[in-house]
């Protein structure tokens, strides 16, 4: 009987041992095939992460001052956090430009001279980084005298997330319509048809670029001493296909100059630019905020203010007395016309407003007038249409028909420049 026992026991015992052996087996390869899965997507993700560097002549395996020195980014010099914390004397609040909701502008020296203005974006969420690339590879892409230079950045690995441009001295337009440097005198009626003339030149290039810029505002027109319009913050600028009519994305930009269709319909659309660029041109000739909470309820927003006055002819209410509106009647002509022109542009309707190589022309035409050939004493009394018609007329000449045969609620200026129009450029329109 024991002798059976024992065998039984001995049978078990290698049994149990055959199984542990099996068992210890399966868990071995069960662990080395663990480890050999997470090695090859080691290796994967590696790999992807090297060829998203290369495309953008980023190397990852570089430290942050050997991309400052040396690296690019979309084609744009990288700067070590470092360097630029040193030339911002670690982001001194006195060194503070302006700022906003995406972030603060330091005034900075870099070690070779250069003056330069840095972004600091105020804080790393996807979206921040989203509109930091944006931004860096949309100013790569353009040139032109009337947008601002960017310089370069910081890596996206990098401490903070840092855009530095070339430095403009003399502030913003709003800051001499109505803010700190309004004080040390008005600017003159010839300075701002200039910054619209060269604001609407600056936009018309963006246009036939395919890019929209989505937040046009006096606090985005940088100025420099000679009063010469740099055009700045692409942060939600868009690119947008020459085959397509809109992008359906949902609105973002600033209160006061979002187009209100697009924030009705989500469909943004390079007339949303000429929107905000129509509450621009009556910002230069009120020197009125875009929005003041101070105004009658139903004209917060300069917009309906500005229609509700041109609708009535009650041109001297709406602009700057200080431009001498009353006195001078080039100002007077020429506010007007702006006026008229800037109605245009609030349309609300998209269909309705000009394009920016349309506005750009009227600008220009206002702009080159010759008003001393004009044969009206300067008395101000005669009926302000017979002078309206004295001015060059528009480049598109069924832009009027079309706002006539429209059946769409389209309130209409009395004395619309866009709407004066002669058949020579009818056919000039026609053959283009």
């Amino acid at each position: 009987m024991s002798d059976q026992v024992t065998t039984t026991k001995v049978i078990l015992l290698l049994i149990i041992k055959f199984i542990w052996k099996k068992k210890l087996k399966y868990v071995l390869l069960g662990i080395g095939g663990g480890i050999f899965v997470f090695v090859a997507l080691l290796a994967i993700w590696y790999r992807k992460c090297l060829k998203f560097g290369k495309a953008r002549n980023v190397s990852l395996d570089h430290s942050e001052s050997e991309l400052g020195k040396h690296g690019v980014y979309f084609g744009v010099p990288l700067f070590s956090y470092k360097e630029l914390e040193e030339s911002t004397n670690s982001f001194d609040h006195t060194r503070e430009l302006g700022g906003g909701g995406f972030g603060t502008v330091y005034y900075g020296k870099l070690k070779d001279g250069r003056e330069v203005a840095v972004k600091r974006l105020n804080e790393r969420s996807f979206k921040r980084v989203e509109q930091f690339m944006n931004e860096a590879q949309i100013l790569t892409c353009l040139r032109h005298d009337n947008l601002v230079s960017l310089y370069g950045c910081t890596s996206c690995h990098s401490q903070e997330l840092l855009l530095v441009y070339e430095y403009v001295s003399n502030g913003t337009v709003a800051d001499h319509l109505y803010g700190q440097r309004a004080n040390s005198g008005p600017l003159s009626w010839d300075t701002r048809l200039k910054i619209a003339v060269e604001t609407a030149t600056a936009l018309s290039y963006l246009h036939a670029s395919d890019i929209i810029h989505r937040d046009v505002k006096t606090n985005n027109l940088l100025l420099d001493i000679n009063f010469n319009v740099k055009v700045a913050d692409f942060g939600l600028s868009r690119l947008f296909p020459n085959d397509v009519t809109h992008v359906s994305t949902a609105p973002q930009g600033t209160p006061g100059y979002l187009d209100p269709e697009y924030h009705n319909c989500y469909q943004l659309t390079n007339r949303s630019d000429v929107y905000s660029f129509g509450v621009v041109l009556i910002e230069l000739i009120s020197s009125l905020r875009a929005v003041d909470m101070d105004r009658h309820n139903n004209e917060i927003n300069l917009s309906n203010y500005a229609m509700n006055r041109i609708q009535r002819c009650e041109f001297a209410e709406l602009v700057d007395p200080q431009l001498g509106f009353e006195s001078d009647f080039k100002v007077r002509r020429m506010t007007t016309s702006v006026a008229e022109l800037a109605f245009q542009c609030l349309q609300h309707y998209k269909d309705f407003r000009p394009s920016m190589d349309e506005v750009l022309e009227v600008l220009k035409r206002i702009q080159n007038f010759d008003y001393e050939a004009v044969p009206i004493e300067e008395t101000g009394k005669k009926d302000l249409v017979q002078i309206t018609n004295l001015l060059p007329p528009s480049p598109t000449e069924d832009y009027g028909a079309k706002l006539l045969s429209n059946h769409q609620l389209n309130r209409q200026s009395p004395t619309s420049v866009m709407n004066i129009v002669s058949s020579s450029t009818i056919s000039e329109s026609t053959s283009k």
